[in-house]
């Protein structure tokens, strides 16, 4: 799924998975590396309102973030040297900071993180500039809970009450009086056409 480049080496795609949401990359002689290239292979895209996070564990300096990707943004650069704090900035990989640590060649070897988290988490975590730099992300593929499918079923309800409430006048429709089959019809109709065309943002506004 993913891929990283540092300039006048082969591209890596030996990444080592460690659970379901978290995998490394090992980068080797890593005083030597400015920058380097993370991106999506293409073969396989983030669930919907999901990205990454992207850190560096530094030898003796903890995973520290530097950056995201998600489906709208599928690569980025990041500059490596003089950029690092004495001190972790990031909690994502703390869980496995022990392992990776054993697994490092002493001074040399860097680990590049990647952690998949929903977009919602990632946006706050991120600097404003890196931020400004990511306002390609379509908000709208921020991952928010599902709607009560109760409230919902009483908005659809409500809604149509109010479409035959409208022809009560004209057509003499009481409480005892059937409806016509034909101008249910004809709501769900106008119902669906409008949940095509904007969804059912609509039935909260009617709501209000």
């Amino acid at each position: 799924m993913f891929g990283c480049l540092v300039a006048g080496r082969l591209l890596q795609t030996n990444i080592q998975q460690i659970d379901d949401t978290h995998a490394i990359f090992e980068l080797p002689n890593v005083s030597s590396i400015n920058h380097i290239c993370v991106f999506l292979l293409g073969n396989i895209p983030f669930p919907e309102g999901y990205g990454a996070t992207v850190h560096l564990h530094w030898p003796g300096k903890g995973f520290q973030l530097l950056g995201m990707l998600s489906n709208d943004k599928p690569s980025a650069i990041f500059r490596l040297r003089s950029s690092f704090s004495s001190s972790t900035t990031t909690r994502a990989f703390e869980a496995s900071s022990d392992s990776t640590q054993s697994d490092l060649t002493s001074g040399t070897t860097a680990v590049l993180g990647i952690s998949i988290e929903l977009l919602a988490q990632i946006l706050p975590q991120l600097p404003s500039q890196t931020l400004s730099n990511s306002s390609s992300i379509n908000s709208n593929a921020i991952a928010k809970p599902p709607p009560d499918p109760t409230l919902l079923a009483e908005r659809v309800v409500r809604h149509l009450f109010n479409y035959i409430s409208g022809f009560a006048s004209s057509s003499n429709l009481g409480p005892d009086v059937a409806v016509p089959m034909a101008l249910i019809a004809k709501w769900y109709e106008v119902f669906l056409s409008k949940v095509k065309n904007s969804g059912t943002a609509f039935l909260e506004r009617d709501s209000e």
